[in-house]
């Protein structure tokens, strides 16, 4: 649901994956962002109303996702998708960050379209401390890439499991995702990506912000 440049983009790019894929907007303008070779379905209308959601095959739909620019369309239509058709895989764009959070531990997806955009920012400005990636729904675990002290370069990733209550999920090494072992030694620029949960992330933040030695 929705048609501006998120909304284009993501079906222009889910249908070259081989994805059959149906868009609906109240603007039919909207669709010209498609480009002339888009050979999906096109639904003009509101995207929640339940009639529209069905011209548009909700009910053979596997995933849904609500990219308007209204936060309770996004989520009105999130709601309808999941809780009536049934739909597995379901996610909501929000602007407002602290709703985004609140549907996000009543178990709707949300990508907080503001909150990323500020967060990526600061940890391009400041790069200390972490940054969440995802959390689960009930807000407890999160997964966050995670700042190094210079130190922790040369030493393997299992120290740090061993300093913290963190466990490293994956690192990202020239740009490529790697899962590592107890045997994987970080190398400067490595990105490093751990789970753990909120009532641990200060004592995290403040081990892996030390030296090894200090930590």
């Amino acid at each position: 649901m929705g048609c501006g440049r998120v909304g284009s983009g993501l079906a222009n790019d889910l249908e070259a994956a081989g994805h059959s894929v149906s868009i609906i907007d109240q603007n039919r303008e909207a669709f010209r962002r498609l480009g002339p070779n888009f050979k999906g379905q096109t639904v003009a209308g509101v995207g929640f109303d339940r009639d529209i959601l069905l011209e548009a095959g909700i009910e053979k739909a596997s995933a849904f996702a609500a990219v308007s620019n209204g936060d309770n369309s996004n989520i009105l239509a999130a709601r309808v998708a999941r809780e009536t058709y049934g739909v597995e895989k379901v996610v909501a764009r929000i602007y407002d960050p602290a709703r985004a959070e609140i549907y996000q531990r009543l178990g709707i997806p949300t990508v907080a379209t503001v909150l990323w955009t500020t967060d990526q920012i600061i940890r391009r400005l400041a790069p200390e401390g972490s940054r969440s990636e995802w959390r689960d729904a009930s807000g407890v675990v999160q997964l966050c890439e995670v700042h190094l002290h210079h130190d922790w370069f040369g030493q393997p990733v299992s120290l740090i499991e061993k300093s913290t209550k963190a466990r490293v999920a994956f690192v990202t090494r020239l740009g490529e995702g790697m899962i590592p072992t107890e045997n994987t030694v970080l190398q400067e620029g490595d990105l490093v990506h751990v789970m753990v949960v909120d009532s641990e992330l200060a004592n995290t933040e403040a081990a892996l912000a030390k030296s090894p030695e200090e930590a």
